[in-house]
């Protein structure tokens, strides 16, 4: 893969947050889900994905099965842009039917995402950073929940190679074996590609889970192999995309026809008169 962005020689991203939002120093507060805001976020979130993207598909769905039940979950995708948390959210809500917790920046702009599940980390303080971490590990020595977590801490474009993690990922998967007995870690490929409509459309692929009942490693060797293996896959999606293989992806929705394709489809069928000039 020659074509790749490789971090030497680009700097695309900066490691500063964008918005001014993100200059308050934010306050931790627990995650506080209640029925109703977490139906308000089912609705509001699902109808945000539909407006913006032609499709979701999700491949590979099956391998969340393969997962330990008796465990709490650690899934963890690319974080490529704004929809990523979106895009999570709603895999967990609507295709793994689990108890999702997310941490994210900028609480302040979406208060509500406390209500769905988010809690806030602020990275400019190691105390409260450390705070989100204990509080990561507290919450999944519950075997129903899962948190979704962007383990490279910062938005990067999609072929920004090598992948690297922060070790925000081996500590908490680390305490959370230790303390419940173990944790399954599942990698989620996630990519918006441009295909064959006006839209972009979201292909999400489910790797294998590591089922990690050992605590008793480097943080720093555990968190370079796991780069690695999400790497790969992240490697083989774009290789199946861009090659067109994308026929195993599943539909978690997909836009009905616009007023404009429905005329185009009708328009396909008549047959025109062989003298009519056109």
């Amino acid at each position: 893969m020659g074509n790749l962005l490789h971090k030497e020689n680009q700097q695309l991203y900066s490691d500063v947050p964008p918005t001014k939002l993100r200059n308050i120093d934010e306050k931790f507060r627990a995650a506080k889900p209640t029925p109703f805001w977490r139906w308000v976020a089912d609705q509001f979130f699902y109808n945000m994905l539909e407006n913006r993207f032609f499709s979701l598909k999700i491949k590979n769905k099956e391998n969340y099965d393969k997962r330990d039940p008796q465990f709490a979950n650690i899934i963890y995708a690319p974080h490529n842009n704004w929809w990523d948390g979106i895009v999570g959210y709603n895999l967990c809500r609507r295709i793994f039917n689990t108890d999702i917790r997310m941490m994210i920046e900028e609480m302040n702009r979406f208060p509500i995402l406390a209500r769905a599940g988010a809690f806030p980390v602020n990275k400019k303080s190691p105390q409260a950073s450390m705070r989100a971490l204990q509080y990561s590990v507290d919450e999944l020595c519950d075997n129903t929940k899962s948190l979704w977590i962007f383990p490279q801490g910062i938005i990067r474009p999609p072929m920004y190679r090598p992948i690297e993690f922060q070790t925000g990922l081996a500590y908490i998967a680390k305490n959370v074996a230790k303390k419940a007995g173990g944790v399954n870690l599942i990698p989620v490929a996630v990519n918006y590609p441009f295909l064959r409509e006006d839209k972009p459309e979201v292909l999400c692929e489910v790797g294998e889970p590591i089922i990690l009942t050992d605590y008793n490693f480097d943080r720093k060797e555990f968190t370079h192999r796991v780069e690695k293996n999400f790497e790969a896959l992240c490697d083989k999606q774009f290789e199946d995309i861009r090659h067109g293989n994308i026929e195993d992806y599943e539909y978690l929705y997909k836009q009905k026809l616009k007023w404009y394709k429905k005329l185009e489809k009708r328009l396909k069928k008549i047959d025109m008169p062989k003298n009519s000039g056109v």
